[in-house]
């Protein structure tokens, strides 16, 4: 297929809409069952990039979950521990493929920003990973293939109109890449950057010592970084993203974005929120919704009488800030990874408060010198990449 007619672009406003090789060859994608659109596209071309270099770089299968075209979540399969299973929602599927557990790991780090996301994974789909997809909400998927359960699976999904994309694994885009904005056609060289441990030689801190899964986290942060809109900073902890930041004007705005989505993602392994005694039938979205604002500064909006039963079987208690501090003083050993240097040591001192241990920059500030003392300070390890990778 040499063209494929969408719906509409990014708004129903803006027709016609369609993809096709410039060079009047043929895509190197094929749609398997539904119609996926225009932002659909950017997301699980964007997204399968990021997977395939994932798995390149750590030799296991991944997958990302990926909203507006920015990752909401990526993740390599490593096994889930009992816990991360049942804040993912997936303790009741048994044990899971790699591929399935790279997915929930995706979805899980960041459960609200996945809602209605665009899947993509580096391996063929297999009959685990469809189960996980089929009851999540999701716009479609993106995969070099698909065994032929999990293609079943999959066709059921909203009523047989789930987007389903197979990319042929073996395409090589061009060296040039260009795109048009208001007329003007713009052209550069594909972001070929091989991301592997010889980024991460220049050590610039004291504590110098990266642990071998500390340099899988980094890998996976720049990776993310690459595909992300930036400015972009990527908290990453055991194998996955906890929380990206993406598009902020400010650096330090994006830092603490990021941080408070990692924040979440352990606050959610907390006693007070894993003990969460939830009203039958409530869906797991509405689950999601409930957890977030039980966890933030708004919590009455759903603890208040007459509001907390149409949630909870029981009333639970106020999850005050400092018994979250306290939790969150546990979290250890995570990555951040950000797109361009960081100006000023704010960035390592929020950072600091969600457990940032290893941290890979491009450096190249005036101020370089502040940032490397303030990691000093709190005994971390800092990693000068020279590489920027700005994504627009």
């Amino acid at each position: 297929m040499k063209e494929i007619e969408l719906k509409y672009g990014c708004n129903p406003n803006q027709k016609p809409s369609r993809i096709y090789m410039e060079d009047g060859s043929e895509l190197p994608v094929t749609v398997l069952n539904g119609r996926p659109g225009y932002i659909n596209f950017l997301d699980a071309l964007n997204g399968w990039q990021l997977v395939k270099e994932l798995k390149e770089a750590t030799g296991l299968p991944a997958a990302a979950s990926f909203k507006h075209v920015s990752p909401a979540g990526a993740a390599v399969g490593l096994p889930l521990s009992e816990t991360l299973a049942k804040i993912y929602w997936v303790d009741d599927l048994g044990e899971l493929s790699p591929l399935a557990c790279a997915y929930a790991r995706a979805r899980g780090a960041d459960r609200m920003s996945s809602f209605g996301d665009f899947i993509a994974l580096s391996d063929v789909c297999d009959e685990d990973t469809a189960r996980l997809i089929k009851r999540e909400v999701s716009d479609g998927v993106i995969a070099p293939g698909y065994s032929e359960k999990a293609l079943a699976l999959l066709k059921e999904k909203k009523k047989g109109s789930y987007s389903i994309i197979r990319i042929d694994a073996s395409y090589v885009p061009a060296a040039l890449e260009k795109k048009q904005v208001y007329g003007v056609t713009f052209e550069q060289g594909r972001n070929q950057l091989n991301v592997n441990q010889d980024l991460f030689s220049h050590i610039v801190t004291q504590n110098r010592e990266i642990p071998e899964k500390a340099l899988t986290d980094m890998k996976i942060a720049l990776i993310t970084l690459k595909y992300t809109q930036s400015n972009s900073v990527c908290y990453v902890k055991d194998g996955q993203a906890i929380g990206i930041g993406a598009g902020q004007q400010s650096r330090i705005h994006c830092t603490r974005l990021a941080g408070s989505k990692a924040d979440n993602w352990f606050l959610r392994q907390s006693p007070q929120v894993m003990g969460l005694q939830f009203a039958e039938g409530l869906g797991r979205a509405d689950r999601d919704n409930a957890i977030d604002v039980y966890m933030g500064d708004e919590y009455q909006d759903i603890l208040a009488d007459g509001v907390w039963e149409k949630t909870f079987r029981v009333k639970p208690p106020v999850f005050t800030r400092e018994e979250k501090r306290a939790w969150l003083d546990r979290m250890t050993d995570v990555t951040l990874g950000s797109d361009a240097f960081f100006p000023f040591s704010d960035n390592i001192e929020r950072a600091r408060k969600s457990g940032v241990r290893y941290i890979v920059q491009p450096g190249g500030s005036v101020r370089d010198d502040a940032v490397i003392e303030c990691c000093d300070q709190y005994r971390m390890v800092m990693a000068f990449t020279g590489i920027r990778l700005f994504h627009h």
